[in-house]
């Protein structure tokens, strides 16, 4: 028996997040083990009229691909999948892993090169995000896989990821337009302003906003959201940062991560766990040091640690930086292959003061919105 919650989550993807039109070509791609959401939203998309692409991938195949490929092979960009990110209208994704373990051994050095060749790619997607010309947005089923990360069992994880897309059962689409109207509050607040000062366990960070632009992360992008996020001046980043939280990129979990930055550029890091794939990851090219983005995470529905960045990144009482790559619409310029959000629990004497007034302390706005 399909749950009831999968139709309706399908409903505010296809027709709030992504307002999928007639005639709109829609990518809709995802995991098998994801396939009750796949067929949900593949349903909903012809519903509203649109044409949806599915492009489904089975268990174990990137695994093969990683253990099998050649270096010309790992480089190989399929062309009509290029075609579609430069053509089409909408992408849904869907992430449902079977086993989030499955990529642990493989080499990181074909991470890189894969990451390398997808440059382009990425590039495209992201410019036509940011001129609107692509509207996209991502989310995830609950699997086993992803259950056993967060340490629930699955019933309980359903309940996690259900109750954070949609707070409001009864009128989940209501729920999203009222959270985007306060947190736009927050957007706006910032608008103008040009330094911000991040104080922390290990951490002291100054960074430069001047001339960026916050963003507003109301449902439209991710599913579940909350947060704002800019790209910070590329060169401005300055001083050091303790994550408090393991940061996970492509089923590899780097624990304790410690980064010190000067003129933007991280010039030392050091991981508790697996800290030789954070230092190659860090030198895949030469945008992959510097700060793509900065953002304060604000879903009070998501309290905890799930092992799952859709989730993780939007932590209230937390604030997280990505490594590499920065959003067109940022204002951000920095370009890399590889985009690894990274995250601080901000809840136990964290502060984040903007031009020397405080924003945030404790993981709590210290300004009313």
């Amino acid at each position: 028996m399909t749950d009831s919650r999968v139709d309706k989550l399908a409903d505010v993807l296809v027709n709030y997040s992504v307002a999928v039109q007639p005639g709109d070509k829609v990518i809709v791609q995802g995991d098998t083990p994801s396939n009750p959401l796949l067929k949900a939203v593949y349903a909903t998309v012809l519903q509203a009229g649109g044409h949806p692409l599915m492009l489904v991938n089975l268990p174990e195949t990137e695994e093969l691909f990683f253990r099998h490929a050649s270096d010309e092979q790992l480089q190989h960009v399929p062309e009509p999948l290029k075609l579609a990110i430069e053509t089409y209208d909408v992408s849904i994704g869907i992430r449902g892993a079977a086993n989030t373990k499955a990529l642990s051994n493989v080499d990181p050095a074909k991470m890189v090169l894969k990451n390398q060749s997808r440059a382009e790619i990425m590039q495209i997607y992201m410019q036509r995000a940011a001129a609107g010309e692509l509207r996209w947005v991502g989310t995830l089923f609950p699997t086993n896989a992803h259950a056993q990360d967060a340490e629930m069992s699955l019933s309980e994880y359903e309940d996690f990821v259900y109750s954070a897309c949609m707070p409001d059962m009864a009128d989940p689409v209501g729920y999203w337009r009222r959270f985007s109207a306060w947190q736009q509050k927050i957007v706006d607040w910032l608008e103008g302003k040009e330094q911000v000062r991040v104080v922390g366990p290990e951490t002291e960070l100054r960074l430069s906003i001047a001339d960026r632009v916050f963003i507003n992360c109301d449902g439209h992008v991710n599913m579940p959201d909350g947060e704002v996020f800019t790209g910070p001046v590329e060169d401005s980043v300055e001083g050091r940062v303790y994550f408090s939280y393991p940061a996970i990129y492509q089923g590899r979990e780097v624990a304790g991560v410690r980064l010190w930055f000067e003129g933007g550029k991280v010039v030392k890091a050091s991981a508790e766990k697996n800290e030789a794939f954070l230092l190659q990851m860090l030198d895949t090219d030469e945008g992959a040091r510097y700060v793509g983005e900065f953002a304060i995470g604000t879903n009070k529905g998501i309290t905890r640690f799930t092992r799952q960045i859709l989730f993780d990144e939007k932590i209230n009482g937390s604030f997280h930086m990505a490594m590499g790559r920065s959003y067109p619409q940022t204002g951000g310029k920095n370009v890399s292959a590889i985009h690894w959000d990274m995250i601080c629990d901000m809840r136990a004497g964290g502060e984040i003061w903007v031009d020397d007034e405080l924003l945030y302390k404790d993981g709590e706005f210290a300004i009313e919105f």
